[in-house]
């Protein structure tokens, strides 16, 4: 008798690697409360240390018979006042404050202090507004020179050393990859990410040049372009270009906020995630998910909503940052992220979708994958759609559309399960197809989930496969079997 689909959860959770979170066995725990990805941030600690950290990763990963991807997040160009003399200030509303090249590097005071980014005077005019310390502070620009900012203090407050520094509205451009994130690619090679995350995106070059760069290196991560830039999100070009160029997205909602401010950022985090699906890329929803939980056992009522939210969007994953990398509660704030997200996914919302009804396809591989997912929404007895892939193409495009059934990603290659830890819905399993006769496989396919308890006798199961086993892109045949 058919006892009901087996809950998994299909939004996947990234947890910042930090000093609360980065032994042995706290590692061991974050992934049994069902961590997905660990995310190795490079704005913080040499790439040894993270190299070290991700064999821990790994090998807390096989202990655990788990698949777990690794995502390396490059520091990029976070610009920033420098230093003051007593190691902060008090400003106030009113008070005149300057940005100054000149002033040295610990040299700032109550009047003054100097700042990193060399193109400043360049890049802003009279009137701006400037955001220090995530918009906590803000300042009116009077007057431009060649080596400093006049300004005057609009919201006032606590202003301490090498704070960062926005625009509202967006405008300040470095470049997204810095020297010290071309010297952290170099050195990633002990490390192998399974995703790099490159910060303040502005165009698909940035990309391109990372990948490049990593190509240099040996590796081959999917790259994923975090979204913080105010002019990035205003010109929907560029962004889809940057998005069609790059693996995936992360909805960076720090930085972001600050240019665009937040009630603007709340359509923007659903356009985004949104743009991004129909785009056939991943994405990731970032930052103050759950903040509180930082030195709180228990998450508020509005961060439990917020993370909801971001479910029924469609994102792929949710991420925790000084949550997990130097909270009180890494373990269950995870927990506490994953209940929210099943809670979520067992609306009907997260559930349908009519995504792509209305255009053709553009190969066989795709006509057969989304098929696949009409039939698994049409047909009530189906429990999962077992896909078997080499590099995760067919089981990505499925994931795209919307349905509470698992995607059974089932490969030979260590390097395609990891990426797909990163995919909403799928479970990523090692099964090699080639091992097999031709005629045996579906029977074997079958055995491996019954056994492994993916799946319960009476159910019916979806299967897609090539009729040439072991080659990429040969995706062309569908079955509907009953478990047996």
């Amino acid at each position: 008798m058919n006892q009901g689909p087996i809950t998994h959860r299909r939004t996947k959770i990234v947890a910042t690697v930090g000093p609360g979170s980065d032994s042995e066995d706290m590692l061991n725990r974050l992934i049994g409360a069902g961590v997905d990805v660990f995310r190795l941030n490079f704005s913080h600690g040499a790439a040894s240390h993270h190299a070290e950290i991700a064999a821990r990763i790994r090998r807390q990963a096989g202990y655990a018979g788990r698949y777990i991807g690794i995502l390396a997040d490059l520091q990029g160009p976070k610009i920033r006042i420098s230093g003051f003399a007593g190691g902060a200030i008090e400003l106030t509303a009113g008070d005149p404050f300057c940005l100054d090249l000149n002033t040295p590097a610990d040299g700032g005071d109550q009047r003054r202090v100097g700042v990193e980014y060399r193109p400043l005077p360049q890049q802003v005019v009279m009137d701006d507004i400037l955001l220090l310390d995530d918009g906590k502070l803000r300042l009116r620009v009077d007057d431009v020179t060649e080596t400093a900012v006049d300004c005057t203090v609009i919201t006032g407050g606590r202003l301490s050393s090498r704070k960062g520094v926005n625009k509202l509205g967006g405008g300040l451009a470095a470049p997204a990859l810095t020297e010290k994130d071309r010297a952290d690619i170099a050195a990633m090679t002990d490390i192998d990410p399974d995703f790099v995350a490159v910060s303040f995106v502005s165009s698909q070059a940035d990309i391109e040049l990372a990948r490049s760069l990593l190509g240099e290196a040996g590796l081959q991560p999917a790259i994923i372009a975090k979204i913080e830039r105010a002019e990035v999100v205003a010109d929907t070009d560029l962004l889809d270009s940057i998005i069609r160029t790059a693996e995936g997205v992360m909805v960076a909602r720090g930085d972001l906020g600050v240019e665009v401010g937040d009630a603007q950022l709340i359509g923007i985090q659903k356009d985004l995630i949104a743009r991004t699906r129909r785009l056939d890329r991943l994405v990731i929803t970032a930052t103050q998910m759950m903040e509180s939980m930082i030195s709180n056992s228990m998450p508020t009522r509005a961060e439990v909503f917020d993370v909801a939210n971001a479910v029924l969007d469609g994102t792929d994953a949710v991420m925790l940052s000084a949550e997990t990398a130097v909270g009180q509660y890494p373990v269950e704030v995870v927990t506490a992220m994953s209940e929210a997200a099943v809670g979520a996914e067992a609306h009907p919302v997260a559930r349908t979708s009519r995504y792509r009804l209305d255009r053709e396809f553009s190969s066989a591989q795709e006509a057969i994958a989304l098929s696949a997912m009409y039939g698994a929404n049409h047909f009530a007895e189906v429990r999962g759609i077992a896909t078997l892939t080499e590099r995760g193409v067919t089981p990505t495009m499925m994931s795209r559309l919307s349905s509470g059934l698992p995607i059974f990603g089932l490969s030979r290659q260590n390097q395609t399960l990891q990426k797909l830890a990163l995919c909403r819905g799928v479970i990523p399993l090692y099964f090699d197809a080639t091992a097999f006769a031709p005629e045996d496989i579906e029977g074997r396919v079958m055995e491996f989930l019954l056994d492994g308890g993916y799946l319960r006798r009476g159910d019916y199961i979806l299967l897609t496969m090539g009729s040439t086993m072991g080659q990429t892109g040969t995706t062309d045949l569908l079955k509907i079997l009953p478990v047996e």
